[in-house]
């Protein structure tokens, strides 16, 4: 291969950024709970976490922590017990409703949105696995540092437009008026789902 497969990088983004996991729920429910300024402001954390993760990849950062295994395992467990810690607050909101605690998806501030956001994507192992993986697919090896830098744009305005889409779809006026009606029972989903993904990271070998 001597040039940059450009439809094939950008393919296998378009499968795999806006397929379900931490992320995309924790958009989904910021937007929900907290509004659209809120969802956006989230999911511009999780695009500067995939940013983070594609100049790693594209870099060589990626190829190193899969070298050094604990690198990798310490990304993996510190992200499974955040998506565990989110679990438990989801289901003490689910039982005990917004007056004892209210449901990590409801929060007050854009930094703090952001903040959760790039916290969830910088710790999810499958992030580094997805860029490694993506790098090695459609990049021939004697990439330069402009094929590089131009598939890390083109793959995060495609991200940017997927994660900041979902905090503007999600927060349409008919999605969050169900979300009021129904607080418990979507703190419940978030609860069983947040902590299926983190057992799940936590129990399963990635590497």
């Amino acid at each position: 291969m001597d040039a940059v497969n450009y439809p094939l990088i950008l393919g296998a983004a378009l499968v795999a950024i806006p397929s379900p996991g931490p992320a995309t729920l924790a958009i989904a429910g910021a937007s929900m709970a907290s509004g659209r300024r809120i969802g956006m402001a989230l999911g511009s954390g999780v695009l500067c976490g995939s940013l983070t993760w594609s100049v790693s990849a594209a870099f060589g950062l990626s190829a190193i922590m899969l070298t050094h295994a604990w690198m990798f395992e310490a990304v993996r467990y510190a992200g499974a017990a955040y998506l565990i810690y989110l679990s438990i607050v989801s289901a003490r909101s689910a039982c005990f409703g917004q007056g004892r605690k209210a449901s990590p998806v409801e929060i007050g501030s854009m930094g703090a949105a952001f903040r959760k956001g790039l916290a969830i994507h910088l710790t999810n192992p499958k992030a580094i696995l997805f860029f490694g993986s993506l790098y090695s697919l459609g990049v021939p090896s004697g990439a330069t540092a402009g094929d590089l830098i131009s598939i890390i744009a083109a793959v995060g305005s495609l991200s940017a437009l997927i994660f900041i889409g979902y905090g503007w779809l999600f927060s349409i006026t008919p999605v969050r008026l169900a979300y009021l009606r129904l607080h418990r029972w979507f703190s419940g989903l978030f609860a069983i789902a947040f902590g299926a993904i983190g057992f799940k990271l936590l129990t399963t070998r990635i590497v």
